[in-house]
C-alpha cells in the first residue's frame, strides 16, 4: 500500500480540492490525481465521484476514509512516538471509551492518572460500539471501557459495575414526581429511543416486548446522552441511567427507577493474550477508585462483588 497515495486521499477528502490537497502536500494538482487514481485501482474502488466540477467522496470512499483514517493517524504519531523514546519518555497508555459513559468514567479517571502520573503519556478516543471492539482487537489500544456484554474472540472482559436502568423525564412532567416508574406508566408517552444497532435500544425495546407494550415513538437518535438532552427540551422521556443523565442539567429533567429493577453492565475491555503494563494496572486502580465514588453516593450503582 502506497502511504504517498493514502495521504494524499486523506487530504483531498478533507480539503475538498486537489489543488488544496496539493498546496498541503507540496504536490502538483496532477500528482495529486495521478496518487488517488493509482490508490483506486489497487483497492478496487471509486474514492471520488469525478462527474461534476468538484470532487465528491462516494459512499466506498467515505467507509474507506473512516477506516484508513485512523492508520494515518497513527503514522503521524511516529515521529512524536521516536522523540518521546529519546527524551526517555516511553510509557505510553491508550484508551478507547464508548460514547455513553465517555464523561462519567473515562474523563475523571484520566484526569487523576494523568494528576498522579505526568510522565506517562495519555491517549483517550471515543468509538462507538462496533468500532471500540474492533480497534480494540486489532491492539490499537490498550484498554478499552465500554457497555457489557462484548462478544468478541480477541476481547477479554472485566465487571466494572452495574447501574440501574431509569426513566428520565421533564422536570414538569406529570410524572416527575414518581419514586419509581414501570413500563406500564410509560405505555401513552412519547418515548425517545436510540437508533438500531446500539446496545441500549436493544434494551429499551426489550423492557417493552417483555411487557406486552408498543410504545409511542417518535424520534430517534444516535446517543444517549442527546436523547437525556432531549428530554430536558421537553421532546419525550428516555430510559438511559444516571451516568448518562448526569451529563443534562439537572434541574430540567428526572430521573426515576424502573420497576421491575433492570440493570446495565459496564466494563473493562482488553485485547487477549496482551500482558497488563504498570502503567495500565495504575489506571484501572484510578478507574475503579472514582467508581468506588460514584456508588457510595448513588442508590442505582453496585459494584461487583469481590
Amino acid at each position: 500500500m502506497n502511504i504517498k497515495a493514502l495521504r494524499a486521499f486523506r487530504a483531498t477528502l478533507s480539503e475538498g480540492s486537489l489543488a488544496a490537497a496539493g498546496k498541503i502536500l507540496n504536490l502538483s494538482q496532477p500528482a495529486v490525481s495521478r496518487l488517488i487514481s493509482g490508490l483506486e485501482g489497487e483497492l478496487r474502488l471509486t474514492l471520488f465521484d469525478r462527474s461534476g466540477r468538484n470532487l465528491v467522496p462516494t459512499p466506498e470512499g467515505t467507509a474507506f476514509y473512516r477506516e484508513a483514517g485512523r492508520i494515518l493517524d497513527n503514522l503521524d504519531e511516529v515521529p512524536k512516538i521516536a522523540a518521546e523514546i529519546r527524551a526517555g519518555r516511553t510509557e505510553n497508555l491508550r484508551i478507547v471509551a464508548m460514547p455513553r459513559i465517555a464523561q462519567a468514567l473515562a474523563s475523571p479517571a484520566v484526569a487523576r492518572f494523568v494528576q498522579d502520573f505526568p510522565d506517562v503519556g495519555v491517549s483517550l478516543d471515543v468509538r462507538a460500539r462496533r468500532e471500540a471492539s474492533k480497534w480494540l482487537a486489532g491492539r490499537e489500544y490498550d484498554i478499552g471501557i465500554g457497555a457489557l456484554p462484548v462478544d468478541h474472540p480477541e476481547i477479554r472482559t472485566e465487571l466494572l459495575l452495574r447501574v440501574r436502568a431509569q426513566a428520565i423525564v421533564p422536570a414538569d412532567h406529570p410524572l416527575a414526581e414518581a419514586e419509581t416508574l414501570s413500563v406500564d406508566d410509560l405505555a401513552e408517552v412519547p418515548v425517545i429511543r436510540l437508533m438500531h444497532g446500539l446496545l441500549l435500544r436493544d434494551q429499551l425495546d426489550d423492557m417493552f416486548q417483555s411487557a406486552g407494550i408498543l410504545p409511542k415513538h417518535q424520534c430517534e437518535v444516535a446517543s444517549s446522552s442527546l436523547a437525556c438532552a432531549l428530554v430536558a427540551d421537553g421532546a419525550g422521556i428516555t430510559i438511559a441511567d444516571e451516568l448518562v443523565a448526569a451529563q443534562v442539567d439537572q434541574t430540567r429533567i428526572r430521573a426515576i427507577p424502573i420497576t421491575p429493577e433492570r440493570w446495565m453492565s459496564f466494563g473493562l475491555l482488553f485485547p487477549v493474550n496482551v500482558a497488563p503494563t504498570d502503567a495500565s494496572d495504575r489506571f484501572v486502580h484510578a478507574l475503579r477508585s472514582h467508581i468506588a465514588g460514584l456508588a457510595e453516593n448513588s442508590t442505582t450503582i453496585t459494584l461487583p462483588l469481590d
